[in-house]
């Protein structure tokens, strides 16, 4: 790819709405091999970052030609991809947001254009799919997606997730490494646990730092006096709940799991506590005792309010001993000591032998019904009159003599057999007449 690099200085005509002249643009003049792109492409960039006094329609303009560009600035500047390195923390919850001005490269007074989709794919580097930790969500392609969940002991380590970027208006795509180093939890330990679900929201809403920021703030009104961190956020759609009506504002709904180093107060001990369970089961309001500062930004189930202590260590569990594998005496179970000798010979033949024979039995019942009940024409013949004999036998011939008789006779037709008889006034057409040229019905006088 050969490049020359050119300097001029604008004049204002003909440029729409560029940079006053006092704002110096460096072009460069790209050849590019016929396989690429067969003609060759000119590129242009602002060497002051200097913004006018009016920079909104600059700004407008700049940004649409930078995306137009960035495929080619990107060429020149390399594929290799972006590398970020991050330390999310065991037990603490983790949110990195994939924003598009990111993997635009977007100079920072350049905001994104409305009309950019942008989605993500994100997968463990050398695996098909994130970690078991990990979650990926993005509302739509013009929103950003976040990576967002809470590592576990076993997963503390280095992790690398490789991300990609597809933008869906000119199909550029863009590479970005995430390193992730988990370490151990820094500071004190929180063994008190509660989870909320909080009806009025979605995920998406709840990632960013200023919702969840409040949602801890509103709680501290009920928690006692101590640090409340965030340890998990889940949709409610993770966790087995439906998808909502696209009506009335309605949303999926959101777990958010919050950790203390200070025991539960009363009040979230009464709307755990079993009676205030019983109460919403039977449709009744919950249990509580103090005023919710949760409201009105947060509307919270309170039948869906869960408390864990893990104040007080649970017993290890033992180890099962191994036995000599002979069952101990059980008055109720007597299982017999010895199994006598049985012949099953005449089972069988019972058990073959009768279908067989009462098979047999039937066809040879059918066989005599069939074969030997029958009465035979003889035995009909004799049963029957001679005169009844006789008519029958000459039927046949009695019918072909009349019919050679009606065909003989030279008697006229009957009047009802004519083809235009009157049955009214008994008049009749005569027989030489075509009938075809007679209506079918004559006028009734």
């Amino acid at each position: 790819m050969g490049t020359k690099g050119v300097t001029w200085t604008s004049s204002g005509a003909g440029l729409g709405q560029l940079p006053p002249p006092q704002h110096q643009l460096s072009c460069f003049q790209s050849f590019f091999p016929a396989s690429v792109s067969g003609k060759g492409e000119r590129c242009c960039f602002l060497q002051d970052t200097h913004l006018p006094e009016s920079p909104h329609r600059l700004d407008k303009d700049f940004g649409i030609w930078w995306l137009s560009r960035r495929g080619f600035l990107a060429g020149l500047g390399g594929a290799e991809a972006q590398q970020t390195t991050l330390h999310p923390l065991v037990g603490r919850f983790f949110v990195h947001t994939l924003d598009h001005a990111a993997f635009l490269r977007l100079p920072e007074h350049v905001a994104v254009p409305s009309t950019v989709r942008i989605t993500y794919q994100a997968h463990l580097q050398g695996h098909p799919d994130l970690p078991r930790w990990l979650r990926y969500t993005q509302r739509s392609p013009h929103h950003p997606g976040f990576l967002y969940g809470t590592a576990a002991l076993e997963d503390r380590g280095r992790q690398v997730i490789e991300i990609t970027a597809y933008d869906r208006n000119s199909f550029d795509t863009t590479r970005q490494r995430l390193v992730l180093i988990i370490g151990d939890p820094e500071g004190p330990q929180l063994p008190y646990h509660a989870e909320f679900l909080v009806l009025s929201h979605d995920v998406e809403e709840l990632l960013p730092s200023t919702p969840a920021s409040r949602f801890l703030t509103a709680l501290g009104g009920l928690w006692e006096a101590g640090q409340l961190q965030l340890l998990n956020i889940t949709s409610a759609l993770d966790r087995g709940g439906r998808v909502p009506l696209p009506i009335g504002g309605r949303k999926e709904g959101v777990y958010i799991k919050v950790g203390s180093a200070s025991p539960f107060s009363t009040c979230l001990k009464m709307v755990a506590s079993p009676d205030s369970h019983s109460r919403c089961a039977q449709g009744q309001p919950p249990l509580l005792s103090c005023y919710d500062t949760l409201a009105p930004y947060f509307r919270v189930d309170w039948c869906n309010v869960s408390l864990v202590d893990k104040s007080i260590p649970e017993p290890p569990e033992l180890p099962p001993t191994p036995g000599d594998g002979i069952l101990e005496y059980d008055p109720f179970f007597c299982p017999p000591t010895e199994a006598t000798a049985r012949d099953f010979l005449t089972d069988a033949l019972v058990t073959l032998l009768v279908p067989l024979l009462v098979a047999l039995l039937l066809t040879l019942l059918l066989a005599y019904i069939m074969c030997c009940r029958r009465e035979g024409r003889l035995k009909r013949d004799l049963a029957t009159s001679d005169i009844q004999m006789l008519h029958h036998f000459t039927i046949h011939g009695n019918t072909e003599e009349l019919r050679q008789m009606a065909a003989s006779r030279e008697v006229p037709r009957p009047l009802s057999t004519l083809p235009m008889f009157n049955v009214r006034t008994g008049e009749r057409l005569p027989p030489r007449v075509d009938s075809a040229q007679v209506p079918l019905i004559l006028d009734q006088h």
